[in-house]
């Protein structure tokens, strides 16, 4: 197995790229929460809040044609592979400005531009289809690869390890990142999961592993630069177990009554990933706190023009009801 890399040492653009790439999909995402509250999202709604490493440290790694898909924890996955926050918004509350003609809402997005190919609301269903992305790559002869994301919960799958077999046994280049944020849909890891090291999963498939701080956009980076370059190599896949936490519920109608508020605070409090950044900024006199709140504040105006618009935009014509329908 290989071992985890040293976490990058970010030049002054890259933790200022980092702060802003998570603090966008932190407000975005709390201004969704409101939203939700407030009837304008319906359905589910499932929150990135605390993960904005994760997938900002890896996207750093990408070149054009790279695929990314995930499951339906996928707000944050558009804004980093740098889909707009006005056409994500409005697919969330259902206008024919959304991403997917507002037919698809908060779970089932995605952008062929920006090579997105979706939110899935089938647990691990985008496994395989992942990997099917890194076999189309294998059999166009290019170097391009497959992200292909999914949590603890959907690491207990069984299509997930049909895909390993096939991925290892045809070297695709995908590099297989499992979010583990600790809970799936509330249950503990140590409660739903024999082997609770996920970057292990794939040794009967000869597939390596490491586990990453999923907390720090340094760790994160490294790690995927790494990844890429092994799939790019032509390797085959990996697995990186980003080790995480959310700090809402699995939903917008989960309480979260199986772990403590103390347990969460203490996340929040010692291992937030922008904060982490926020903090190095300023340590290293690379900003200053005025010059970060401005940031803040862009990403705040992006974030509330992008609720107006989701709010004022025509729900979708009643045609829509019968195009894009395969049969």
């Amino acid at each position: 197995m290989p071992k985890a890399p040293e976490p990058l040492d970010f030049s002054k653009e890259q933790e200022l790229s980092a702060f802003r790439e998570m603090l966008l999909i932190r407000r975005f995402e709390e201004k969704a929460g409101q939203l939700y509250g407030m009837g304008f999202i319906g359905g589910f709604c499932h929150l990135y809040i605390g993960q904005e490493a994760v997938v900002v440290g890896m996207q750093m790694n990408l070149k054009e044609g790279d695929q990314v898909i995930t499951g339906y924890r996928d707000h944050g996955h558009m804004l980093a592979t740098g889909m707009e926050a006005r056409g994500v918004m409005a697919e969330l509350t259902g206008r024919r400005g959304g991403y997917s003609k507002g037919k698809g809402g908060s779970m089932h997005m995605f952008s062929k531009e920006k090579n997105f190919y979706g939110g899935h609301g089938i647990v691990g269903a985008q496994v395989p289809l992942g990997t099917g992305l890194a076999f189309a790559n294998r059999y166009r002869g290019n170097d391009n690869v497959s992200l292909t994301y999914f949590g603890d919960g959907a690491a207990n799958q069984g299509q997930v390890y049909e895909s390993f077999n096939m991925a290892s046994l045809w070297k695709l280049p995908v590099v297989f990142i499992i979010e583990n944020n600790r809970y799936a849909m509330g249950t503990a890891v140590t409660r739903s999961s024999a082997e609770t090291n996920f970057s292990h999963r794939g040794i009967s498939f000869k597939i390596p592993g490491i586990q990453v701080d999923g907390m720090d956009v340094r760790a994160v980076a490294a790690a995927g630069e790494m990844a890429v370059e092994w799939c790019r190599s032509g390797k085959g896949p990996i697995i990186l177990e980003m080790l995480t936490y959310r700090y809402r519920g699995h939903s917008m109608s989960d309480p979260a009554k199986y772990r403590s508020k103390d347990e969460v605070q203490k996340m929040r409090s010692e291992h937030d990933p922008i904060e982490q950044v926020r903090q190095r900024l300023l340590d290293k006199k690379w900003a200053s706190e005025d010059e970060l709140k401005a940031v803040d504040k862009d990403v705040r105006d992006i974030v509330a023009d992008a609720a107006d618009f989701a709010q004022s935009d025509p729900e979708p014509d009643v045609s829509e009801l019968y195009t894009d329908i395969l049969l």
